[in-house]
């Protein structure tokens, strides 16, 4: 791009940003948004990047989505960071990836602006990995401000095969037998032991890099929600495009059926 037409960009983009926030309706801001981070590599191999910095661009995009989040009103973020999937790739690219994540989540729990909530299987995870993600909810747990679920080693069959291997062991401990179980058993006895139990569902959910798929994403709780899906690789996703995302769920006409 020409450099006039970045400077040309840089000038007039903070007015038509403002301007978006302005013409947002209060009474239609997505609750809860889950965000795919998807396009780390793609973005590396576009830009001549090692992969490993194509994970440290999209990590240091992060806290900026956050503040954007904040900024219109959203009370709850779920990002997507690493699927069960992606435990199968070669073994430095995983050590290298894990590496990130672990700064990154590190990194946002020192701000102590958000409260963390790790989501997944983390016994999938290496010890360590796993215990840098508790450490991160533990510090802060007491925080007053956007829940931030962080998705790591998560997959969505995963999660609802929790549910219910949690489920069956709750009502064994009980003395319910299977049959018991199976007279009673509804859709809400098993939201209550998803990894999300407790939160509401997403309303809105993003994904960037192009890809238009959920891949297994929170799919349990996204059966109601609003899908947005970018062009963009997460790395180069801007506010722009955020509050573009959100000016069409806002848009957009909920029927949840009807």
């Amino acid at each position: 791009m020409a450099d006039w037409k970045r400077g040309l960009r840089r000038v007039l983009y903070p007015a038509y940003e403002a301007r978006m926030v302005r013409r947002l309706p209060a009474d239609r801001i997505p609750q809860h948004v889950g965000v795919m981070l998807d396009g780390n590599r793609r973005w590396a191999k576009a830009v001549g990047a090692d992969t490993a910095d194509g994970y440290r661009a999209g990590a240091a995009n992060i806290e900026p989505l956050l503040e954007w989040c904040e900024e219109v009103g959203v009370q709850v973020v779920t990002l997507w960071l690493l699927s069960t999937d992606n435990l199968n790739r070669p073994a430095e690219q995983l050590r290298e990836l894990l590496g990130v994540i672990e700064g990154a989540v590190s990194t946002l729990a020192e701000e102590r602006r958000w409260r963390l909530h790790p989501v997944g299987a983390l016994d999938l995870l290496p010890a360590e990995t796993a215990e840098r993600l508790k450490a991160a909810e533990e510090a802060t747990r007491d925080v007053d401000g956007l829940l931030v679920n962080i998705a790591v080693g998560y997959g969505g069959r995963r999660e609802i095969a929790d549910a219910v291997r949690s489920l069956l062991h709750e009502q064994a401990a009980q003395g319910r037998t299977i049959e018991e179980l199976a007279e009673v058993i509804d859709v809400e006895h098993i939201a209550e032991h998803l990894y999300t139990k407790g939160q509401p569902d997403p309303d809105l959910v993003i994904r960037t890099s192009g890809e238009q798929r959920l891949g297994g994403f929170l799919l349990w709780q996204s059966a109601q929600s609003e899908f947005y899906f970018c062009e963009a690789y997460w790395p180069d996703f801007r506010r722009v495009d955020f509050l573009r995302a959100v000016r069409a769920y806002a848009e957009r006409e909920r029927r949840y059926g009807a």
